[in-house]
């Protein structure tokens, strides 16, 4: 049996459109790199929690020392005219069926936020890390893929990866039924469990900054890297160690 998914409202939005940038764990971390480091530039400010019995059954340990459980967030950050929301999670549902009713509450509490686009960050994993990663996209609306690729993004993807798993995946395939354009904007990246995807979520943040001109400075990104990598290598190795025995194997037919 499936367990409910509580939201709770921090703060009342009442916005006319806005756009969600989707970042959660996955291969590389690449996608949670990117939006995390997105909603710290920008100082976005918390508005929604999610929370389920279906998370893992663990806490992490804080850089206090200190422990917290499994956390999934919803920012928002007004640029100019136009309204961001920013998804961002510790972990992800280990079961398929919590998958989907989390992303079903996600996508309805956006679209209470008038979302009409949503982007979902993650990685496609590959045997070895590449020295120039390539990013790729695919999507539920050809105009927003053809609006990527016009930035140098590849969306030659069939038959090079297999499914898109987790909330990146579903964020595509049911918000099309609510008429939001949906795209997975995807980095290559090492499958290795302990790689730290820094420079590849850079890469995913240039994108990110020439399509939405959010004000994001990626020197500030380029001169924080070492001090992110030390920072992240606990966090990975205690998802690691807390990841379910049914969780995909990481190969080159699972991004995410």
């Amino acid at each position: 049996m499936s367990a409910e998914w509580k939201i709770t409202i921090l703060k009342n939005l009442k916005l006319k459109e806005s756009v969600l940038i989707e970042g959660m764990p996955g291969i590389g971390n690449v996608g949670k790199i990117a939006a995390d480091m997105l909603v710290e530039q920008l100082k976005a400010e918390k508005v929604a929690s999610f929370f389920s019995f279906c998370l893992p059954n663990s806490v992490f340990v804080k850089d206090n020392n200190m422990v917290e459980l499994p956390k999934i967030e919803l920012f928002h950050k007004k640029v100019g005219k136009k309204d961001y929301l920013f998804l961002l999670g510790d972990v992800q549902p280990m079961d398929s069926e919590d998958s989907y009713n989390l992303t079903e509450s996600i996508l309805g509490l956006v679209a209470k936020y008038k979302c009409k686009e949503i982007i979902a960050l993650g990685g496609i994993g590959l045997q070895e890390s590449p020295e120039k990663p390539k990013l790729y996209c695919t999507g539920n609306n050809e105009k927003l893929i053809k609006e990527f690729t016009s930035l140098g993004v590849s969306n030659n993807l069939y038959g090079f990866v297999g499914p898109i798993m987790g909330i990146t995946g579903l964020l595509l395939g049911l918000s099309a039924k609510r008429k939001m354009d949906a795209l997975a904007l995807l980095c290559e990246t090492s499958v290795h469990p302990m790689h730290i995807g820094l420079r590849e979520a850079k890469e995913l943040m240039s994108i990110i900054e020439k399509k939405y001109k959010l004000g994001v400075s990626l020197e500030k990104v380029e001169k924080n890297i070492k001090k992110l990598e030390q920072g992240m290598k606990p966090i990975l190795r205690q998802q690691e160690l807390g990841k379910g025995k049914n969780e995909p194997h990481s190969d080159t037919s699972y991004i995410g």
